[in-house]
Order: C-alpha cells, then sequence, then structure tokens
C-alpha cells in the first residue's frame, strides 16, 4: 500500500486510509449555489461528492500521533452504508501495517470532534462485542464535545453514538479551550462545527501546519463563508475561519485535510493562490 508523507521540521505526518464516502453537496457547502461549488470540486450526477476519511498519522517526539480516527470497519448496517454513500471501509490498520506498526503502537489519538465518520474508527466489533482499537493511546477530546457525546440532543443524536464513547471512557482526556499535547504540537477549540470541534496546531522547524479538519473540511472551504448545513453553530465556523485561515496563509501554514478527496495539504500565497499541493494518492 503507497502512503503519503510529508515531513514539517522533525515531524512526519502520514496520511492512512480511514475510508471513503459520497455526501450530498448541498449540504456540505450549505447556502454557496451549486453552480459556484461545483466548480471548485468534484460531484456526481447524484449531486454527491467523495470525502475521504483519512487519519493523520504524526510522529514527533518520539511519540506515535493519530489525528481522527477513520471510518472504522463493519460499523454501518446496510441502510447507513446507503444513507452515508459508503464506497470504502477502513484500511487504518493496514496502513499502519504497512508501516511496520500495530494499533497498540499509538500513543496518543487527536479527536478534532467525535462524529460517526471520525470516531467509528475508534471502536472495533470483535466477537460480537466493541473493544478499543488503539487501546494503549490516551484520547484527547475537548470537553464540551465530550460531554455532548454522552448526552447528544435530539439533532446530534444521529451522529453521535454509545457504540463510540463507551468502549473508550477510560482512555479519554479532555481539555477546555486548549491542550498543548507535546512541544510544538497543540488542539484549540473552536466550535462552529459542533460546539465542542477543535483543531490541531503544528509546528517544528521554522514550519507550520493546521489541520481545521471540519471547518475546512475540503480546499474548496477555504472562504470563510462557505460553510456546512451540517454546522451547528455556522457563525461560530465562520468566525473560526477568519482567525485561522487567514492568519495561518500570512504565516505560511501548510493546511492538512481528512476528508479532502483531491489534495493531502495545500498552502496558498496571500493571493490565494496554491503554491503547493499534495494530491490524494
Amino acid at each position: 500500500m503507497k502512503l503519503t508523507e510529508r515531513k514539517l521540521g522533525d515531524f512526519t505526518l502520514t496520511w492512512l486510509r480511514g475510508g471513503l464516502t459520497q455526501l450530498d453537496g448541498g449540504a456540505m457547502f450549505g447556502v454557496v449555489p451549486k453552480p459556484l461549488w461545483s466548480k471548485r470540486y468534484p460531484n456526481n450526477e447524484m449531486n454527491q461528492i467523495p470525502l475521504r476519511a483519512d487519519p493523520i498519522l504524526l510522529q514527533a517526539g518520539g511519540k506515535r500521533i493519530l489525528i481522527e480516527s477513520g471510518m472504522g470497519n463493519d460499523r454501518l448496517t446496510e441502510k447507513q452504508k446507503r444513507n452515508f454513500g459508503l464506497v470504502e471501509e477502513s484500511q487504518v490498520l493496514l496502513s499502519l501495517q504497512t508501516l511496520g506498526l500495530t494499533p497498540e503502537d499509538i500513543d496518543i489519538v487527536l479527536m478534532t470532534h467525535m462524529h460517526y465518520d471520525h470516531a467509528n474508527g475508534l471502536v472495533a466489533n470483535r466477537d460480537g462485542k466493541l473493544s478499543s482499537v488503539f487501546s494503549r493511546a490516551v484520547i484527547y477530546v475537548q470537553e464540551l464535545e465530550w460531554a455532548e457525546m454522552r448526552e447528544p440532543n435530539i439533532r446530534s443524536r444521529n451522529t453521535y453514538w454509545e457504540e463510540n464513547w463507551r468502549p473508550i471512557e477510560n482512555q479519554v482526556q479532555t481539555f477546555g479551550s486548549e491542550l498543548q499535547v507535546l512541544p510544538g504540537i497543540s488542539m484549540h477549540h473552536t466550535g462552529g462545527h459542533s460546539q465542542g470541534h477543535a483543531i490541531v496546531r503544528m509546528e517544528s522547524g521554522g514550519e507550520l501546519a493546521l489541520h481545521m479538519a471540519d471547518l475546512m473540511p475540503t480546499h474548496a472551504h477555504q472562504n470563510s463563508l462557505w460553510v456546512l448545513a451540517y454546522d451547528d453553530y455556522p457563525m461560530d465556523s465562520i468566525f473560526g475561519k477568519e482567525k485561522w485561515v487567514k492568519q495561518g496563509i500570512k504565516d505560511g501554514a501548510l493546511f492538512t485535510f481528512y476528508h479532502d478527496a483531491v489534495y493531502r495539504a495545500v498552502k496558498w500565497n496571500e493571493q490565494n493562490e496554491l503554491i503547493e499541493a499534495i494530491n490524494v494518492e
């Protein structure tokens, strides 16, 4: 299996293969008219767009850190597979095997939020029992996110599943506005997509990367006003992008993606021109 890798100073980022879905383009681009967004991102005759769910393995400071967890395997019913447009299930374990690693080699998991398409890969169904995949890892989740995960509301209960938190609850550590994971690696609460949504900031050797997660799920969502219909707090998404994306571009940041089916990561200049792009293999 061929995996994409990118050095960031002393850090190494490797994209694992966590699955592929196809969701409604209108939902993914909210109020943006299709004639606009369809010029920026591929779509099929059913108005669906391809969305990967590929975790990033971050090797830094002697630790192996996973950002997000993938779609998982055998976690969806046939109805859910149809509704979520599942094309490919997770190959995270095979990806790790390609690198000579096992799930037990993961030290830390950074969860930007706990929606099913990010959290399903945390849990596996083994002999009819759900258990933690990355059993030795500390799992970091923002405190508001973790609270809603366990007690979802009428809107969020379709994406926060009890079977995704019970098997891992003893591994979870929560944080408030900011968490320093390791030197050069931090998580920052943004809200927006969900109340407890967070992003990941990585800096090493004079290089900066920002993992915006679902505030900017694809390169086509760079515009601050292009937010998802799925966002629970769209104005917070807009404010978060105004702060982090605009400053990141000024600082020469590499923006990494979990969902983008075209690019793994991109870098823009202040004229919004693409000056670096790592393609999905």
